[in-house]
């Protein structure tokens, strides 16, 4: 289980009595709190900071931990924030900044000074919001009495980014094959997207996978086809092709487990030594959290791992898409979201169906895939691209509808959805953000998560919803 250490500010200035009431209240809001984040994260009280070292011995901990994915903070006293800047700089994980007070309301009648200088979390938290703002330090702010549902909502949010942000960090991708020939936004520094976002990106020549699917017996791939009657409808007489495919299942699981790595790509530009482009193996993978990129776009495939794991114990389904094609009747314009194979089956509306079809392209044989209608609700699409200076995040509200008619020739998984504000607007300014035709849809997260992210991981963001008019396209 990951956590989160609770930090505590203090000072010695108010006496023994002072700081023994700081830690049993702190002792009381750990406990509270890990009632409340229960199977998300545990939260472990530090010693109150009292002193510079304390501060610095704390963070360093935390720095140190691997389990540990982030840090609250909050200021019971008047803490001098000089004692709190060697241990800021120690820190390199998400921080939160807890604006809350142990008392909810003020007892008017006793109210003396002894509970004026021990309850002060509105003189210590502005001290400390101070050396944080001079100190550039990204972090998040959660201001209310600790108990509120708003409040502990907030935290748990936090606490999913937080984790999301570890995942990052401790990434390995792998790149069978190289990028789609001649595509541009797919393409991207992979040396700074390890900088900046933990993604250790490498490539596997697909004769490393293919050694694996060589080895892979009769009694896996019967394994595993149990698993695929178990979850999806067989919809085809070609049982041959779904072995194949479940032979790839076996492999891609056994190899990205020996290898560490938490998402990967391939290309039908490279198949050499496969029968088939791998289909149901990728989306029932991506089904259990691996990230996937087509086409060689390792930056959707990180992303959209880290997204999955923000999104982990929320109702809703988050995973890779691609912009493929509209209906454009007027006022009533929707999009049809797609891929060639690779849609998760956590956006089915229905009970998946096993299906067999040709793919076009790639010069392989028909490939199986699983086949459905997609859930309906509000969500977010998101994206990242490289803008060679830096990199950009661009999240778009949208309303995923159920289609407007049955496609049945169309032998894909179909989701659709309603672009906000609309349209015209939602599209164009996708489009002059740069926005990738690959992407991440989620109805589990929001632009709320997503703009945390950035703003821990100082990516830039662009948000496109309800409020976005056609002047903001003038950027």
């Amino acid at each position: 289980m990951k956590k989160l250490y609770f930090i505590v500010g203090s000072q010695d200035l108010y006496g023994e009595e002072c700081l023994k009431d700081v830690a049993n209240d702190a002792a009381q809001m750990t406990a509270f709190l890990n009632d409340k984040l229960s199977g998300n994260v545990e939260v472990e009280l530090l010693p109150t900071v009292e002193t510079s070292r304390i501060c610095t011995e704390n963070m360093r901990k935390a720095q140190c931990d691997d389990d540990c994915v982030g840090v609250i903070t909050w200021m019971h006293t008047f803490s001098p924030a000089k004692m709190w800047i060697k241990g800021l700089q120690e820190l390199r994980k998400p921080l939160l900044h807890l604006h809350t007070q142990a008392n909810e309301k003020l007892p008017y009648d006793s109210i003396d000074m002894d509970f004026m200088n021990l309850n002060q979390s509105a003189h210590g938290d502005r001290e400390y919001g101070f050396i944080l703002a001079r100190m550039d330090v990204p972090h998040e702010v959660v201001a209310g009495y600790y108990k509120d549902e708003e409040v502990v909502e907030k935290i748990r949010r936090f606490a999913d980014v937080a984790r999301a942000v570890d995942c990052s960090r401790n990434l390995r991708v792998a790149a069978f094959g190289n990028n789609m020939r001649d595509v541009a936004v797919t393409d991207g520094d992979r040396v700074e997207s390890q900088i900046r976002y933990g993604w250790e990106v490498n490539y596997y020549a697909l004769g490393d996978l293919v050694d694996y699917v060589n080895q892979v017996t009769d009694a896996d791939i019967d394994a595993m086809m149990a698993e695929y009657t178990s979850r999806y409808d067989m919809d085809t007489d070609n049982v041959d092709a779904v072995r194949e495919q479940a032979k790839y299942e076996v492999a891609l699981r056994r190899f990205t487990k020996d290898k560490g790595i938490g998402a990967f790509t391939d290309t039908f530009q490279d198949l050499h030594g496969l029968r088939q482009l791998p289909g149901i193996a990728v989306q029932d993978m991506m089904n259990d959290g691996m990230g996937f990129g087509p086409e060689g776009d390792y930056k959707i495939s990180a992303f959209s791992a880290v997204l999955m794991e923000m999104a982990k114990g929320r109702k809703g389904a988050t995973g890779f898409i691609e912009d493929y094609t509209y209906d454009l009747t007027k006022g009533a314009e929707l999009e049809l979201a797609s891929h060639m194979l690779e849609v998760p089956p956590s956006f089915a509306a229905n009970k998946p169906k096993i299906q067999v079809h040709p793919l076009g392209i790639g010069d392989k044989e028909d490939p199986a895939r699983l086949v459905f209608d997609g859930v309906t609700g509000d969500g977010i699409q998101v994206t990242m691209v490289d803008m060679g200076t830096h990199f950009r995040i661009i999240c778009a509200d949208i309303e995923l509808v159920k289609q407007p008619a049955p496609m049945p020739k169309l032998p894909v998984a179909r989701i659709m959805y309603r672009h906000k504000p609309n349209f015209e607007i939602g599209t164009a300014a996708w489009c002059y953000a740069g926005g990738a035709h690959h992407s991440v849809v989620s109805t589990a997260l929001t632009k709320t998560d997503i703009a945390m992210f950035a703003k821990l991981t100082d990516t830039e963001l662009i948000i496109i919803d309800e409020n976005t008019t056609e002047e903001d396209l003038m950027y």
